[in-house]
């Protein structure tokens, strides 16, 4: 990234200021990075947590699929989700709150004696599937959070200070070399005058 500047002692505090600026944030930029990192790990152990709980509720129902077939899926149905926000380094983030379940209503004589479990059963799977899918987009969040604040802080690193610390060098450099080319011209104008005084 070229910066623009002009040769000028105005310019030479713009740049100096820009610099201090830059200097000043990195380090904090550097903390929530590091915040961030540490939570997108908490967030992604959380959700493989829930994933295995998940599959293992499943699993132990797998010598159960036959009596499935016979379950009627529409007595059951999500009715609402309760999600909460929650900032984690200056990221909104959800949270899971509670989940309602609708339960249609069901003669208990007529259907079989499990229905009450699996009721309960696929409410559990649900509540577990919802929770991963919180985790997962809380996870994705954080992790596109993360890689922005390393983007910028590579910029920063990388690209911009040593840029704006360059720019302030060539100034100053310039600036030195006008000076003494100044001085230079006024003692060879001083030295002519006393020459020309001795004549």
């Amino acid at each position: 990234m070229a910066i623009k500047f002009q040769y000028n002692k105005t310019a030479l505090q713009q740049l100096e200021k820009q610099l201090k600026v830059r200097v000043r944030a990195l380090p904090t930029i550097k903390n929530k990075e590091s915040a961030l990192r540490m939570e997108v790990k908490k967030a992604k152990d959380e959700m493989v947590h829930v994933e295995t709980q998940y599959r293992k509720l499943i699993s132990e129902y797998n010598h159960m699929v036959m009596l499935w077939g016979e379950f009627d899926l529409s007595l059951v149905e999500v009715k609402d989700v309760h999600l909460g926000i929650k900032k984690i380094a200056g990221v909104k983030t959800p949270v899971l709150g509670k989940i309602d379940f609708y339960t249609a209503k069901f003669s208990i004589f007529n259907k079989p004696k499990w229905y009450l479990d699996g009721i309960e059963l696929v409410k559990k799977i649900g509540s577990l599937g919802i929770e991963k899918e919180v985790f997962n987009r809380k996870m994705e969040l954080l992790d596109k959070a993360r890689k922005k604040t390393t983007q910028k802080v590579n910029l920063f690193e990388k690209v911009q200070i040593p840029g704006y610390e360059d720019a302030i060098r060539k100034v100053k450099r310039f600036m030195e070399d006008e000076d003494n080319l100044s001085k230079s011209a006024q003692k060879i104008v001083k030295n002519r005058q006393q020459q020309e005084v001795v004549k």
